[in-house]
């Protein structure tokens, strides 16, 4: 199966979902955007419509949907539009990208149960999930690479 989520920078939203039991790969690209074949330096003049975004793929026998959006809220501040602490642009935007009507209709679910968490309201966009460019190959498990662990 397979979840994509923009939650700001990539590096360190893949890291947190490649750690976590049940997923299978990752891999970070751009998403959501109208330019085909977007680069990274496309992406930050932040005229490409496109959100730096992880996709997932996962054994739902190991970990469920709903579980993968549990990640999702814990790994980034769902309440600041278009950035995630001092990365700023729409290219860090919070969105969920769906892949099927389920998996639409279980995001809003948890988007619904999650709004009493936070005093500001969540700003996380909810979309079809649209084509996915894989990033750069420096910028896949960056955090690997460079000996960088957030836990």
């Amino acid at each position: 199966m397979k979840a994509t989520f923009g939650a700001g920078c990539f590096w360190c939203v893949e890291d947190i979902f490649r750690k976590t039991k049940g997923v299978t790969s990752t891999r970070v690209g751009y998403s959501g955007g109208h330019t085909k074949n977007p680069t990274y330096q496309d992406v930050c003049t932040d005229m490409t419509g496109h959100a730096e975004a992880v996709q997932v793929d996962y054994d739902p026998n190991i970990i469920s949907y709903e579980n993968l959006l549990e990640v999702f809220w814990a790994a980034h501040d769902p309440t600041q539009l278009n950035r995630q602490g001092p990365d700023i642009g729409t290219q860090y935007r919070s969105v969920i990208f769906c892949h099927d009507p389920e998996q639409k209709a279980r995001a809003e679910k948890s988007k619904q149960a999650h709004s009493a968490r936070f005093d500001s309201k969540i700003v996380t966009a909810i979309e079809p999930a649209s084509e996915f460019y894989p990033a750069e190959e420096y910028h896949q498990q960056y955090y690997a690479k460079c000996g960088i662990s957030r836990f």
